[in-house]
């Protein structure tokens, strides 16, 4: 089933957004990312390999749980974006089954909760049994990239970004959750957990994945992994949520409400 860009009023007709036009190149991540930060691809595709270390070097070492928000909002920068884009490029095989799964259950009102450089968000946006993806996402880099690829594909139309759930404009309730990669950056994870059920639609489906691991050379320093949040972490999914089969092996797994 192929992800298929509408045209929206005012904007060009992009190509359709299929999960083998990621494949081949991101949904032209590169040329836009070069574009948004304002330098050439071959310093682009210089900066990607130590994208990882470049982010991990920020981290200020004893992390403050209460700073969380503002270090994403402030501290990160340009740098989760680089970042991101490295490991989906360089993942494309894994991030190509997340958004099959995507493309499985995604309807209706769609929340992108913490969605970074917007591949979900764009590709979710194109099915045409997406209503509206609301994308939510701390740092503001994030937020201002991914509104320019909606436009550049044509999806302006729908898709919308946000700083965080409180938001008033943003849905009571979405058909569809997807946080990808973002629980094991809270420091309560539990409670966000919480959140999402009181958010999702009673037929809803959360698309939900997590690593609390800071690896095994500490290479993911941003990462919470302290046993009592990982367990009430798994005591809150259990308690809220029933798993909903899927056939692909990834990490990402599916849930509605129990």
């Amino acid at each position: 089933m192929a992800l298929v860009v509408e045209r929206q009023e005012g904007a060009a007709l992009a190509s359709p957004l299929t999960v083998e036009q990621f494949l081949v190149d991101g949904f032209a991540l590169r040329p836009q990312l070069a574009a948004f930060l304002e330098i050439a691809l071959p310093e682009l595709e210089r900066r990607l390999p130590s994208s990882t270390n470049d982010l991990a070097a920020l981290h200020p070492g004893a992390f403050d749980p209460n700073q969380v928000e503002q270090f994403y909002e402030d501290a990160v920068g340009t740098g989760h974006l680089l970042e991101l884009a490295a490991w989906h490029l360089g993942s494309a095989d894994y991030i190509a089954d997340t958004l099959r799964l995507q493309q499985r259950f995604a309807a209706g009102q769609v929340l992108d909760f913490g969605g970074g450089i917007g591949s979900h968000a764009l590709a979710a946006a194109a099915l045409p049994q997406v209503e509206q993806v609301w994308f939510v996402d701390l740092n503001p880099h994030n937020r201002a990239f991914v509104e320019v690829r909606a436009a550049e594909l044509g999806l302006a139309g729908k898709l919308r970004c946000f700083r965080d759930l409180a938001d008033p404009a943003l849905p009571a309730r979405f058909d569809t959750i997807v946080c990808l990669d973002v629980l094991e950056h809270l420091s309560d994870p539990a409670a966000q957990l919480e959140i999402f059920a009181e958010r999702l639609a009673p037929e809803g489906i959360a698309l939900l994945n997590w690593y609390f691991f800071k690896g095994f050379q500490g290479e993911y320093p941003f990462h919470f992994d302290a046993p009592e949040l990982v367990e009430a972490f798994f005591r809150t999914l259990q308690s809220r949520f029933l798993e909903v089969f899927h056939p692909y092996l990834i990490t990402t797994r599916a849930y509605r409400l129990a």
